[in-house]
């Protein structure tokens, strides 16, 4: 599994012209899944990401996390996290999970960050979507379960 999540002052996601999700400070976070995703996985994924402490105190120093700043969630599903470029210019994209599986477990993490974050927005898995947003920073983390 892996989240590619951005510290942001605003983002959206926008499909065929209207806005499904729109979020103040806090944190755009795409959300790319494989195979061998459990539930398990994403629970420690989504512990790790809300625990990132990279919103800055008085001081200025990258010390505060998600829940200390009042931030908001947007989450995107994104199976191109998973692209693989090793041959040629066409990327391929066999490594992400199954369809079905994949939005199970999209659905399972916005469940488990609603039951800690008050604001939770979303995209929606399999569509097409523009997402903007107001990098904060920029501030840019990737986590990956395989080297967590």
């Amino acid at each position: 599994m892996r989240f590619l999540v951005q510290r942001v002052s605003d983002s959206s996601v926008e499909i065929n012209g209207e806005v499904v999700g729109q979020i103040g400070k806090g944190f755009m976070v795409l959300i790319g899944v494989c195979d061998s995703d459990t539930k398990e996985i994403a629970d420690k994924m989504v512990r790790k990401m809300l625990g990132l402490r990279i919103f800055e105190d008085e001081q200025g120093k990258t010390n505060l996390s998600l829940d200390t700043v009042g931030g908001q969630l947007l989450l995107i599903s994104q199976f191109t996290l998973y692209a693989n470029c090793k041959k040629g210019n066409r990327p391929s994209f066999i490594e992400a999970g199954e369809p079905g599986m994949a939005e199970e477990m999209y659905e399972y993490i916005i469940a488990r960050c609603k039951e800690q974050v008050e604001v939770v927005e979303r995209g929606q898995f399999g569509a097409d979507m523009k997402v903007s947003l107001t990098n904060d920073g920029p501030f840019t983390i990737i986590l990956d379960s395989e080297q967590l």
